[in-house]
């Protein structure tokens, strides 16, 4: 079955926060994307494969709220700025 409007309607949006390189495997960068709260987040990682590599990074993804989990309480007032200054200063479609 398709998505309905409904179903896209209940993705959320998170912002760009944080990019690491992994310490554990080669060419693994892992992005991470946070709520504008800080209180939840979304981390994605993309193996590189190769430094001719073109897949834009953007400022902002959808995902679906099942695919959050919470934030490090350490962590939420920094995820919380970060994704502020994000969606102050890009689209969401911008590549970062």
């Amino acid at each position: 079955m398709g998505e309905t409007d409904s179903e896209a309607a209940d993705e959320v949006r998170v912002w760009l926060v944080e990019r690491t390189y992994s310490d554990d495997e080669q060419n693994l960068i892992i992005l991470t994307y946070a709520t504008p709260d800080g209180q939840r987040y979304y981390r994605k990682e993309r193996a590189l494969t190769s430094f001719t590599d073109t897949r834009d990074t953007t400022a902002a993804v959808e995902v679906e709220p099942g695919n959050l989990g919470r934030t490090e309480p350490g962590r939420v007032e920094q995820y919380a700025a970060e994704a502020g200054r994000m969606a102050d200063a890009h689209d969401p479609q911008d590549a970062i």
